[in-house]
Formats: structure tokens, C-alpha cells, sequence
């Protein structure tokens, strides 16, 4: 094993990304200790406090919002891992690479299926009550389901957004028009 100092360049707490992360990443590793799965039954707080935490030592640096200055000091530094969406790792392929994850790569399609264990889906909800009340809800669920919006070709790709299968984006759009309840 080589002697190289760890560090990690990842977001804020605020950060959505980093939610993501702790979610995924380091409560998935959690759940890989028993004494430590069995914690989240007892008592929920500690289980969060410790799988939800980043190393205070300096290992974990935590870089904002800025994405593009993660990149930079990724470049700067070979060693070091970073922790962002999939968009920064698509349009900078040329300068850093994603991490495998239980031996499944960061794709585009690994993303989309599923299969990629660090990934997961957007949910939003929409009350049945606000519909036809709140001004602009009903148009809103349409536009974000048309196929200019989440589509394979969609503007929602350049913010990051992986599309689902068509088959899945066509029963979602449809519950979505009929307001359907999300079944689980």
C-alpha cells in the first residue's frame, strides 16, 4: 500500500452533493458493519452523527459550491479523490476519472439503470390539493416530464440530470397527468 496522504475535496455541508455522498457513500459503508447497522435501530442519532460525518483531521477539504475548482485542484494533486455530480465528470473525462464502485463504473447507463451504487433518483411530490390552486403546479409537472425537459436529448442533461428509460419516463409523465399516487 502506498504512503500518499489522503485528501478528499468534496462540498460544504449545505451542498446537495454532499447529502448525496453521505447518504451513499458513507452510511453504504456503515451498513457494512453490523455493530454499526444495528445502531441505527437504537439509537438514530448516534448511527447519523457517525455515518453522516467527514473527517475533521484534514483529510477532507472541503472545497464549496465550485464544482470547477474541484476539478483544478484534482489536476493539481493526482492523489486526491473528489466528490461531485456526474455532469463535472462528463465534461472533464480528459482530466480526471471516476471511481469504481463495487467494481461498477460511473457511467451515463450504469447511472441510469441503477446499478451505479453512489447514484440516485430525483423525487419530487406534488400534492393533490395544490393542483388547480397553486397557479403554475400542473404546468410545472408537465414541463419537467415533456422530453425537451428530462428527455435523452433534454436541456435537464446539462444540469445533470441522467434520464430513466423511456418506458419509465412515459409511466411517470402519465401518473404525473393523472396525479396518480406514487405506489412503494
Amino acid at each position: 500500500m502506498p504512503n500518499v496522504r489522503i485528501e478528499v475535496l468534496g462540498p460544504p455541508p449545505t451542498s446537495g452533493t454532499r447529502d448525496a455522498f453521505a447518504e451513499l457513500a458513507l452510511e453504504g459503508g456503515c451498513k457494512n458493519y453490523g455493530w454499526i447497522k444495528a445502531m441505527n435501530k437504537k439509537d438514530k442519532q448516534k448511527y447519523k452523527a457517525i455515518c453522516h460525518a467527514v473527517r475533521e483531521d484534514g483529510a477532507y477539504i472541503e472545497a464549496g459550491e465550485n464544482d470547477v475548482l474541484i476539478v483544478k485542484k484534482l489536476e493539481a494533486n493526482p492523489d486526491a479523490l473528489g466528490v461531485f455530480g456526474f455532469s463535472f465528470l462528463d465534461q472533464n473525462e480528459d482530466k480526471v476519472q471516476g471511481s469504481f464502485v463495487d467494481g461498477v463504473e460511473p457511467t451515463f447507463e450504469n447511472i441510469a439503470d441503477g446499478s451505479y451504487p453512489v447514484s440516485r433518483p430525483l423525487y419530487f411530490y406534488v400534492k393533490k390539493a395544490h393542483a388547480g390552486m397553486i397557479p403554475g403546479v400542473m404546468e410545472f409537472l408537465s414541463e419537467f416530464t415533456s422530453d425537451k425537459a428530462w428527455g435523452e436529448e433534454g436541456y435537464l442533461i446539462d444540469k445533470g440530470l441522467i434520464p430513466m428509460p423511456e418506458e419509465e419516463r412515459e409511466k411517470f409523465r402519465q401518473d404525473g397527468k393523472k396525479l396518480n399516487n406514487l405506489l412503494m
